[in-house]
């Protein structure tokens, strides 16, 4: 791929950034096309304007929600700190947000519980939708090397520090002597050019955008240290699941296959995320998609909690059956 200019890179960021606001009442909203049938079940989503939401986006104009009977309204917020309080008090119906995020509401009593899967680690610690990436001078060159270095994330104390300490620990390092500085997706190419940081932890669209830039991947920390890793899942309330269980079988049977259908067809996956981004062509064309299955990895979940509990995000694991989908 030509090298991205700057003010492509910048556009392609801010628009992705613009997409969300910070609660979900203010985000922008996608319905399914058209007017709603009489019989159709209207329910709202709260999504997040990453890759790792095409499949729903895609399931909606591929009319599979249709097919069950649910008018599908996805409501972009900026993050799961908007959408699980959304979810609690009844002002959504499902939503997304990554594991880690699960496993801490949960064990602060939120009866929060998993319904279907969202985006998948590709397993390929060289060709992932995340990489933790550097400038090709800062003597990083492998895991370890991030020892005693600054690493942006865009969360602290969440799936991408407590990924990426694992994975130091697992090489042989010290990963207490990780400083992790919290800084939104869109700062912190700027931040690496700067010098401020000396890694970032981005996810797509920022990697394909930051490798265009000239910076380099050290490794994917959703890749490794945990294998075959379930990033994200779509979760409602137990109050939901007891007051509306056919609408949540319907839900999860179409989520599936709209995964399953992503999954085998990425190109179309790829065509949805101009619905809810203003990503250029040219960076759609060579990101990394994650990997869409139909199924959450439940070791995965569990591997995520250990280390979690090790970290010290979590005080003790909680239940994790009743966490995870009905099987």
């Amino acid at each position: 791929m030509k090298k991205l200019k700057g003010a492509l890179a910048v556009l392609a960021v801010l628009g992705l950034a613009a997409c969300g606001s910070g609660s979900p009442s203010g985000g922008a909203s996608e319905g399914s096309a058209g007017s709603p049938a009489a019989a159709m079940e209207q329910i709202e989503v709260g999504v997040i304007p990453i890759v790792d939401v095409a499949p729903i986006y895609l399931g909606v104009k591929e009319g599979i929600f249709e097919k069950e009977g649910l008018d599908v309204t996805l409501t972009l917020a900026q993050g799961g700190a908007a959408i699980v309080p959304a979810i609690t008090s009844g002002q959504m119906d499902f939503g997304f947000s990554n594991i880690t995020s699960m496993i801490v509401a949960r064990s602060k009593g939120l009866p929060l519980k998993m319904v279907a899967p969202g985006g998948s680690s590709t397993g390929d610690t060289k060709k992932d939708f995340a990489a933790v990436m550097t400038k090709p001078d800062s003597g990083i060159k492998e895991i370890k090397d991030l020892v005693g270095k600054r690493v942006a994330v865009n969360t602290l104390n969440n799936i991408s520090d407590s990924t990426i300490s694992e994975a130091v620990k697992v090489a042989g390092g010290d990963h207490t002597k990780i400083d992790f500085v919290e800084m939104a997706f869109p700062d912190m190419a700027a931040q690496l050019d700067a010098g401020n940081v000396d890694a970032m932890a981005a996810v797509e669209p920022f990697v394909t955008i930051s490798g265009a830039d000239g910076n380099v991947p050290v490794f994917s920390n959703y890749a490794e240290p945990v294998d075959n890793l379930t990033v994200a899942v779509y979760f409602t309330s137990e109050q939901y699941i007891k007051d509306n269980p056919e609408t949540v079988e319907k839900f999860t049977r179409a989520m599936k296959e709209s995964q399953k259908f992503a999954d085998e067809n990425p190109e179309k996956a790829k065509a949805v995320l101009p619905d809810y981004t203003t990503l250029k062509p040219e960076v759609i064309e060579e990101l990394t998609m994650p990997r869409f299955y139909t199924e959450v990895n439940a070791q995965s979940v569990e591997d995520v909690a250990a280390i979690s509990l090790d970290r010290g995000l979590i005080e003790k694991v909680p239940d994790l059956t009743a966490l995870l989908p009905q099987e």
